[in-house]
């Protein structure tokens, strides 16, 4: 038997005293260079959020109305009829409360899609670096897709434990259908303070166990899966891949992350409905689930899906964008 320098066999349960330097110090490295490039990213990814967001606020006010129809007083009570679909929500929008009603909500919206564009982007890189720096040093403990489906994940559920007020703000204000007099809320400022005034820091924070289960399979597939193929396709190519071919991987990848995780999207929105609420329609997120599959069937599940599905296209180009935006200002690709 041949033992090493540092009493250890060469055969190999203990690394030598050279190669964990070595390992140290590549871990390091990327430590640093993340944290040096962190508020570069964080910009990056919020110029691409805001802007993106804005263009698409309609068809995602939209989408909302159509998925929590059921769970909404002003509908469930009478005052408001019920839409048909995209088209007859937008419509019926304009008509009743103006053309700038298609943007309610929005404010609240790009507060909350500059830090978790940004937050999203960033703390990917970070998860994926140290998930992909203890691979090298045990054993590929973790590498390739599944590396970059848990740093999606990961990211994902952080990000919105830390912007979930302003997330539920958005929904609420979105679904929040009438003329000023006439609504329920008045703004960011004023739901918030109504429903800490009713239920607590509990209200603010009312369907995050469901939301994050979606966020882990959404964001897991929407960084995940475009990561991988981008790695791949970077690797079979001779110089970079066209912007064109990462835009159809990317429109792909969110389509099916958006489709794979939509009735999970639609139980968490209609937990956020209930915040602030005397009376409940679900007693928790089990709940939900059983109480719309036996009441509105499957189908309600992916209600306002076709409106989800325009709205990707937003998130596709953030993910195509977002590197394009570094580059132009000198930052370097991913």
């Amino acid at each position: 038997m041949v033992v090493a320098e540092d009493g250890g066999d060469e055969g190999g349960l203990k690394p030598k005293k050279s190669e964990m330097v070595m390992m140290q110090s590549s871990s390091s490295s990327s430590s640093s260079y993340w944290l040096t490039n962190f508020p570069r990213d964080l910009m990056a990814g919020a110029m691409m959020g805001g802007m993106v967001h804005t263009v698409v606020a309609p068809i995602e006010r939209a989408k909302l109305l159509l998925q929590t129809q059921e769970s909404n007083i002003a509908i469930v009570g009478g005052k408001h009829r019920r839409f048909n679909g995209m088209i007859d929500c937008i419509v019926h929008m304009v008509r009743e409360e103006g053309v700038l009603s298609l943007w309610r909500g929005n404010g609240s919206s790009v507060l909350r899609y500059y830090p978790s564009v940004a937050l999203n982007f960033s703390l990917k890189d970070l998860y994926k670096n140290v998930l992909r720096s203890r691979s090298s040093q045990q054993s590929n403990f973790l590498s390739g897709p599944s590396a970059n489906f848990i740093a999606g994940a990961a990211a994902g559920c952080t990000t919105l434990v830390i912007i979930y007020p302003l997330d539920i703000a958005h929904t609420r204000l979105a679904a929040d259908l009438g003329r000023m007099e006439s609504r329920q809320f008045h703004g960011i400022r004023h739901f918030l303070l109504t429903v800490w005034a009713k239920n607590g820091i509990r209200g603010i924070y009312k369907g995050l166990p469901a939301s994050l289960q979606g966020m882990v399979v959404h964001r897991g597939l929407y960084f995940g899966g475009f990561d991988t193929i981008k790695e791949r396709m970077s690797k079979d190519a001779p110089s970079e891949v066209a912007l064109w071919k990462r835009w159809i991987v990317a429109q792909a990848v969110t389509t099916s992350a958006g489709l794979l995780s939509y009735p999970m999207d639609t139980v968490r929105r209609r937990m956020m409905m209930q915040s602030g609420m005397e009376r409940p329609m679900y007693r928790g997120t089990l709940d939900c689930w059983k109480t719309i599959y036996s009441t509105e069937g499957f189908r309600s599940f992916y209600r306002g899906a076709l409106s989800n599905i325009f709205r990707s296209t937003g998130a596709a180009a953030i993910l195509v964008l977002y590197d394009e935006v570094k580059k132009f200002m000198e930052w370097g690709g991913s």
